[in-house]
């Protein structure tokens, strides 16, 4: 068994697929529409038939204050894997990305937080 797809609720699905494309770096894999919205995934360049992220709609009653309660008590809803979390930090701030953790050494991790513009914070981490 292994994991292959898995979501995150966004706000807006065209701001979304810029944020996670133009910045993050990730590549579009699937885009079918369902009336209003899509089913809309993204993948790592370098694993394209690797785990695929949904860029969820958040239009059910119950997501918005969810996100609203994990961002509020600074809770990521995705982690990432990078492979250097301080130059992965400096490129996106040069980016304008807002981190509302900058990196911090926890044992054998490194991680940062940041936000995506869409409602959701998102780790990004290195583990030696």
């Amino acid at each position: 068994m292994r994991i292959h797809l898995t979501s995150v609720f966004v706000d807006d699905q065209d701001k979304a697929l810029r944020f996670y494309t133009e910045v993050l770096g990730f590549v579009k894999k699937t885009e079918v529409p369902l009336g209003v919205d899509r089913w809309l995934t993204v993948v790592s360049p370098e694993d394209p038939d690797g785990t695929e992220l949904l860029l969820e709609p958040d239009g059910h009653p119950a997501v918005r204050p969810y996100k609203a309660a994990l961002a509020e008590d600074g809770i990521p809803a995705a982690s990432f894997a990078v492979d250097d979390v301080p130059a992965e930090f400096d490129r996106l701030r040069e980016l304008g990305v807002h981190f509302t953790q900058e990196p911090l050494e926890a044992g054998p991790v490194t991680t940062a937080v940041l936000d995506d513009t869409c409602g959701n914070l998102i780790q990004i981490l290195h583990s030696k």
